[in-house]
């Protein structure tokens, strides 16, 4: 970890495109730039961009620069391997797509209690544990998607692990299904240095609604996304920001606040704090996720969190949310469709909500069947 030189890494997910192709010369120039400012963290994945960012990193990256000059994160995804023997050969392919020897980091990817169950069938944890032994892989970690309880689980059954990447952004921060600041908590009280993924929240604090712009905008001290990575970047025990830069002009503005990095002042944490109520304002259903309706619910629904991720759905059109209902808050017989309309959870809401209708709505959104 000490080979890492500043905390903005450089996620090759969002790439720039030209007939369905990563534009090889346009990510050329952003690597070239994200270098030459002083960076050098770089995060792919097998299955990003169908697996064309692995080999265009190769091409704008490996290819072209010594590997001490820079970090690279890769990570084994669940859909590529059924059985132990795949994880190997899936390793060796992404070695060789990427175009290197040992990877720095690598994470077991997209950690959640149903993948969790795959990965320890597959005894996946203990094979990269080995892979490190043979001086494969520098370090061995995990990216999360689920409650800090599933977390807690899987750092105290694999105290190996050496480092936890997870979503965290603020208007995730005490967000009740994507629950952040629980997770970074469970990191830091198992001394786990964190790498946050979608600081941003995949643009949405980017391109903020007019109201919640305003706020930023009378700082007159930067770009939206500046106060998004810097706002992730300045909690204790962030080892790195990930940014899935896709512009040459993306780049240039997170190096510029990044290269010298400070957190954010009390003025901009008041502004940051605002824009966190405007969000929550805007919220379509008002669950305050006491939680009352699910004891006696007889098909176990989760009420309060397929409601919070129709809330993150409808104000982010996030395709995150539709991933935290299918395989996060719901199981076989607990989605929003499964709700048998016996009515005991709108007779102890104190928020009194149409518990029932609401679901009906959750499961339109969310369960929508293909054409």
């Amino acid at each position: 970890m000490e080979r890492i030189k500043k905390n903005l890494g450089f996620g090759f997910m969002r790439l720039p495109m030209q007939d369905g192709e990563a534009d090889l010369a346009k990510t050329t120039q952003m690597v070239d730039a994200f270098l030459d400012a002083g960076f050098n963290y770089f995060d792919t994945a097998h299955g990003y961009l169908q697996g064309r960012s692995e080999t265009a990193l190769k091409a704008c990256l490996t290819r072209r620069y010594p590997r001490e000059r820079y970090v690279l994160t890769d990570k084994l995804t669940s859909n590529f391997f059924k059985k132990e023997a795949d994880i190997r050969p899936v390793f060796e392919s992404q070695l060789a797509a990427c175009g290197v020897d040992y990877f720095d980091f690598y994470l077991m990817h997209a950690q959640g209690t149903v993948n969790y169950d795959h990965f320890k069938a597959c005894r996946a944890y203990e094979t990269a544990f080995a892979l490190k032994a043979e001086g494969k892989i520098r370090h061995v970690g995990i990216s999360f998607h689920d409650r800090p309880e599933v977390l807690e689980k899987i750092l105290t059954e694999y105290p190996q692990i050496e480092v936890v990447q997870i979503q965290f952004n603020y208007a995730d921060y005490d967000d009740p299904a994507i629950q952040s600041r629980r997770c970074y908590e469970v990191c830091r009280r198992f001394g786990k240095p964190v790498i946050v993924m979608e600081p941003v929240k995949g643009g949405n604090l980017v391109k903020l609604p007019e109201d919640a712009k305003a706020v930023l905008d009378a700082l007159h001290g930067g770009s939206p996304a500046s106060y998004a990575l810097r706002f992730a970047a300045g909690f204790e025990g962030m080892l790195m920001v990930l940014s899935g830069m896709s512009t040459l002009e993306q780049v240039q503005d997170n190096c510029s606040f990044m290269a010298d990095f400070k957190p954010l002042n009390e003025t901009e944490l008041a502004a940051v704090k605002r824009v966190q109520e405007i969000f929550r304002s805007k919220h379509l259903i008002a669950c305050t996720s006491c939680r009352y309706c699910t004891d006696g619910c007889p098909q176990h629904i989760s009420i309060p969190d397929l409601f919070a991720v129709m809330n993150t759905k409808q104000l982010y059109h996030d395709w995150n949310a539709d991933y935290y209902y299918n395989d996060v808050h719901t199981g076989p017989g607990r989605k929003a469709s499964d709700c048998l309309k016996c009515g005991k959870c709108e007779k102890v809401c104190p928020q009194h909500l149409p518990i029932r209708q609401l679901l009906e709505d959750v499961a339109k959104e969310f369960e929508k069947k293909e054409a």
